[in-house]
């Protein structure tokens, strides 16, 4: 095998490419800039910046909850730019929103059902892999989900988001609003939905955290992609450090 082909045989498959993306919700008033980022098929990437950013404008653009002014996304090669989020489901992305993320009134088995609407066949097979992953939701399957705590419902709208079996979960500030032992119960069941063969694109408030657990990182400032690395390699980088985490973190503390 010569040199070129092993190089590209270790070169890993693109999954999510977003060139250069300008858009916003109101017109002629745009949040992103020229935003670029791609996710590699398996990977996790961590989304972090100061407070706005754009980081959550970029996950609705993606998936077309917010107009794209200009540039391209593209899934597996294929053009999604602001396809409905309906089609988007179905062709694979998922997306878990920060706030109202469930239906309190309806039990967890029922949210899950809500999940697969479009493939309402599949549930069964779908829900013994959620409840293979996550154990607890098997065993309370009859619980309301407004009756569980914070982190217990950011794992059942995490979960119902997987019912449609996506290539790509997208995770918007999934640590938000919880306690630190929540917060890392979420960041390992992140790590364990992206072990599991699903791609994550994860806009955290905990920058830190983010960057431990992530394969690469991308630092947002004023509607454009700043900095991009390794997570290891943007924790140490003393721009990075300097600029961004240190607020971060102390925001984060604060909040906690």
């Amino acid at each position: 095998m010569s040199e070129a082909t092993t190089a590209e045989a270790r070169t890993p498959e693109r999954l999510l490419h977003a060139d250069n993306l300008v858009a916003g919700y109101i017109p002629g008033v745009n949040i992103l800039q020229g935003c670029s980022i791609e996710v590699a098929k398996g990977e996790l990437v961590g989304i972090i910046g100061p407070n706005g950013a754009g980081k959550s404008t970029l996950l609705k653009a993606l998936f077309g909850l917010v107009k794209i002014h200009s540039g391209k996304v593209t899934l597996a090669g294929d053009d999604i730019t602001g396809m409905r989020a309906n089609t988007l489901v179905a062709r694979g992305v998922g997306f878990v929103p920060q706030n109202n993320n469930v239906f309190p009134s309806l039990t967890v088995e029922e949210n899950m059902r809500m999940g697969v609407f479009l493939r309402p066949k599949s549930f069964n097979e779908r829900f013994e892999f959620i409840t293979d992953l996550f154990p607890t939701l098997g065993e309370r399957r009859s619980q309301r989900a407004g009756a569980m705590s914070g982190g217990e419902r950011q794992m059942v709208a995490m979960a119902r988001a997987l019912m449609m079996n996506p290539s790509v979960l997208l995770l918007d500030e999934p640590s938000a609003g919880l306690s630190p032992v929540r917060q890392d119960e979420t960041f390992l069941r992140t790590r364990m939905i992206n072990k599991a063969g699903v791609s994550v694109v994860m806009v955290e408030q905990n920058a830190r955290r983010c960057l431990q657990i992530c394969d690469r990182g991308y630092v947002l400032d004023q509607g454009r992609d700043a900095h991009t690395g390794t997570g290891r390699e943007l924790q140490a980088d003393p721009k990075v450090i300097s600029l961004y985490l240190g607020t971060l973190a102390e925001d984060v503390d604060k909040a906690s």
